[in-house]
């Protein structure tokens, strides 16, 4: 073994700037999407053009000459890739051989252009109709009881075919309707919900122009959604400090070179974006934010005693909040030993992050998924609004709390019904405007079908795109049953890894992607999504389809549906199917009126300018909680990681590298950490190494470590020696899901914890 110490990998260079450009002309040159694909680039994002399938950040109402990040474009060209999966070539090869390659070989392809069954006699997929595809799983629907079959929605369909996807769940008899959303942001959806009455994020673009400091937990702008990072920039040049608190050293949190930007292009000079970067434990935000709300509750004592000007509002305090006390008593009574033990951070430093929040005017909350993939997730979001409470820093001009999303519509989906949680269904205006009686019970979450999928009593599967079966915890469990079910059926537009765990009746039904061509019998459609922020855009294609044989995704759900229905004794006239097919406006003049305060006139206002704001009660301080008022929280832990510390231990993070977009992986470089060419590695401290034997290079194993008997490993991992905490790995999703128990999630959600997985390490 070397004495010397390995040198953290890292990339030199800022987030943006030339190596943006470079990482969208490479993917171009992969996929040969064609000079077509500069016109779609051209209206992406701008009124009345295409809206981005990537994540769901905002569309400015003016939006600049190119209003598209990174992997926004990769997103574009992955789906206008000049490839073709015909079913002549699937069927060449059995499905046994195809789930030998990895999901990047797979989606590489390119779009699948025809419907597919799976023949069990051959193992393998060959082509098949509509009519045959439609009537052959409306049939078997209807043989399964409802409760035993499982929706799922992957957070990218728009608004229109996800109604109607929730409507048809409910028509057929069940409320199993899952989403992404279930695997990343479900913690804000319940946790934010629980203490400020909303289950999305409160503040609105325009609030980041007037904000003096932003705290920034747990997210990486430079690859997840770029185009976040030209407002934190701008913010950033104003005088706005952003505090961000990290794992993970990530470069767009740094620095970051505008690549519409000519004088910042020209003379290659960055701009700075965090006032301070604090590289916090796994699971340390509950502890670091406490460290930061004890040094506020210092300085207003203080300024109380010597008659000077308060940083907490009392006022809005009393007016506006409950369980402040008990907070405080918490608070006063937690040593800085603890604060600093939990979460890696120096007490000086928390206090200077609570000085910048004492001397801020406005301050904004922004974070990701390194707050909700934790067991206690929902208390760490219950502490970041504990500290935005503490000076009225939610529901006015510059201030609020902002969870980012991932997919494009994920957070919209929701809004119009695909929900597992009946109290959260429109069921009255089900049965005001659709003659609908809606199941009564729960369905399932994500982890509540992997359960029933275990035990045997899920039957069914119908997904709406997503690649769940390598989104999930717990592969080696879930992937031996997966197979087991009676009927699983994917909506899709790429081959990839779960659609080769076919259950007994499996089909692919490939769909349009959103930027192309939906024509139907009133003509050219039009879709909606839901951004971040709460705001409605329209969405139209002009690309010509990848084949004439594919379908949208509402006229999918619409086929499906009324095949499986057709096999009631009684038909629900009101259940007009090819009608709503034929004129999406009638799908939105219906989301209209089972929604009438957020989406009145949705066809006539959806093609705005940035938008159509649905509007948000938090955002108007008004507080739909159990106390009618935003609630402060008190922690009972100080670590969201649900595991401890233990010898031998780490907490593995897991993330997403910039050639990426949740489980699609678009190349196999991740140039923002200066990492290129494999998935499969384990980035860790070089002092960690140093204690444990291991040299840059080296393979290993990660064992889970998660104390219940049952064995989790992935093996063949590269040591990659990088800048983490003491005790954190970081390696990434979906490669090391292995690692995460079924069970270990977030109390109130069930949002699997990700970026806390216990683990061991053992070198090969």
């Amino acid at each position: 073994m070397s004495s010397r110490k390995a040198e953290p990998r890292e990339y030199h260079g800022a987030a943006g700037g030339f190596g943006s450009l470079q990482g969208i002309a490479r993917i171009e040159l992969k996929e040969r999407a064609g000079p077509g694909a500069a016109e779609t680039l051209y209206r992406q994002n701008k009124p009345e053009g295409y809206m981005c399938s990537s994540c769901a950040w905002a569309k400015p109402p003016n939006p600049h000459l190119a209003e598209f990040c990174e992997n926004g474009a990769k997103a574009t060209l992955w789906d206008l890739t000049s490839e073709r999966c015909t079913p002549e070539w699937i069927s060449r090869h059995t499905v046994t051989e195809l789930r030998e390659r990895s999901g990047y070989e797979l989606e590489m392809r390119g779009r699948l252009t025809e419907p597919m069954r799976y023949d069990a006699g051959t193992d393998r997929y060959v082509r098949a109709s509509w009519d045959e595809a439609f009537a052959a799983i409306g049939a078997q629907l209807h043989r399964l009881d409802p409760k035993s079959v499982t929706f799922y929605a992957s957070g990218k369909a728009a608004l229109e075919p996800s109604y109607l996807y929730a409507v048809f769940a409910r028509a057929y008899g069940h409320n199993n309707l899952p989403d992404s959303s279930n695997m990343c942001h479900e913690t804000t959806s319940v946790g934010l919900k629980k203490v400020v009455g909303s289950p999305v994020g409160t503040c609105t673009l325009q609030d980041l122009d007037h904000c003096d400091a932003i705290f920034y937990l747990g997210q990486n702008p430079g690859t997840n959604s770029p185009r976040l990072l030209r407002p934190l920039m701008q913010a950033a040049k104003r005088g706005c400090k952003i505090i961000t608190f990290n794992p993970l050293r990530e470069k767009g949190l740094l620095e970051f070179i505008d690549p519409q930007d000519p004088v910042a292009m020209l003379t290659q000079k960055p701009t700075k974006m965090s006032h301070m970067y604090m590289q916090v434990k796994p699971g340390g935000d509950i502890a670091a934010l406490m460290g930061v709300i004890k040094r506020v509750l210092e300085i207003d004592d203080e300024a109380k005693e010597k008659g000077l000007a308060r940083t907490l509002d009392d006022a809005f305090l009393a007016e506006h909040t409950h369980g402040f006390d008990a907070l405080r008593h918490t608070v006063e009574n937690t040593g800085w030993d603890a604060i600093e033990a939990n979460s890696g951070i120096a007490r000086a430093e928390l206090e200077r992050a609570g000085d910048v929040y004492a001397g801020a005017k406005n301050v904004i909350g922004i974070y990701g998924m390194g707050l909700t993939q934790h067991v206690h997730g929902s208390q760490a979001i219950g502490m970041l609004v504990n500290l935005l409470l503490l000076n009225g820093n939610i529901g006015r001009q510059g201030a609020g709390c902002t969870p980012i999303r991932g997919h494009s519509n994920v957070q919209g989906q929701r809004t119009v019904g695909i929900t597992e949680k009946t109290k959260l269904a429109p069921v009255e205006k089900y049965r005001e405007l659709l003659d609908l009686e809606t199941p009564e019970e729960d369905g399932h979450t994500t982890v509540e079908f992997l359960e029933a999928l275990l035990d045997g009593s899920n039957k069914g599967f119908i997904g709406l795109g997503g690649n769940l079966a390598q989104a999930v915890p717990d592969h080696e469990r879930v992937h031996r049953a997966w197979g087991e079910m009676e009927l699983t059926v994917h909506i899709a537009t790429k081959l990839n890894k779960t659609h080769l765990m076919p259950g007994k009746s499996s089909w692919i039904l490939p769909c349009l992607v959103r930027a192309e061509e939906d024509i139907q019998a009133s003509g050219p459609q039009t879709v909606t999504m839901e951004d971040s922020f709460s705001h409605i855009y329209g969405s139209i294609g002009k690309r010509k389809p990848a084949s004439e044989q594919l379908k949208s995704e509402t006229a999918i759900v619409a086929g499906l549906a009324k095949a499986t229905l057709a096999h009631r004794e009684t038909r629900n006239a009101k259940l007009a199917w090819d009608e709503w097919t034929g004129d999406y406006a009638r799908i939105r003049d219906l989301i209209a009126h089972t929604f009438p305060d957020e989406f009145h006139d949705m066809n006539g206002r959806m093609n705005r300018p940035g938008g159509f704001y649905r509007g948000n009660g938090a955002h108007d301080r008004i507080w739909k909680t159990e106390s009618g008022k935003a609630e402060f929280t008190d922690p009972t832990v100080l670590n969201a990681c649900g595991i401890g510390e233990a010898d031998g231990r780490f907490h593995l993070v897991t993330v997403r590298s910039n050639d990426q977009f949740n489980t699609t992986i678009y190349g196999h470089s991740d140039r923002l950490r200066g990492l290129e060419g494999t998935r499969m590695m384990v980035m860790i401290n070089p002092n960690d190494m140093e204690r444990h034997g291991l040299c840059d290079g080296d393979l290993v194993t990660l064992i889970g470590d998660a104390e219940d008997d049952m064995e989790r490993t992935v093996r063949g991992l590269k040591v990659t020696p990088y800048r983490l905490p003491d005790g954190c790995l970081a390696g990434y999703f979906p490669e090391l899901n292995p690692l995460v128990p079924l069970w270990y999630h977030d109390k109130l959600s069930k949002t699997p914890a990700s970026k806390g997985i216990p683990v061991r390490i053992v070198k090969e």
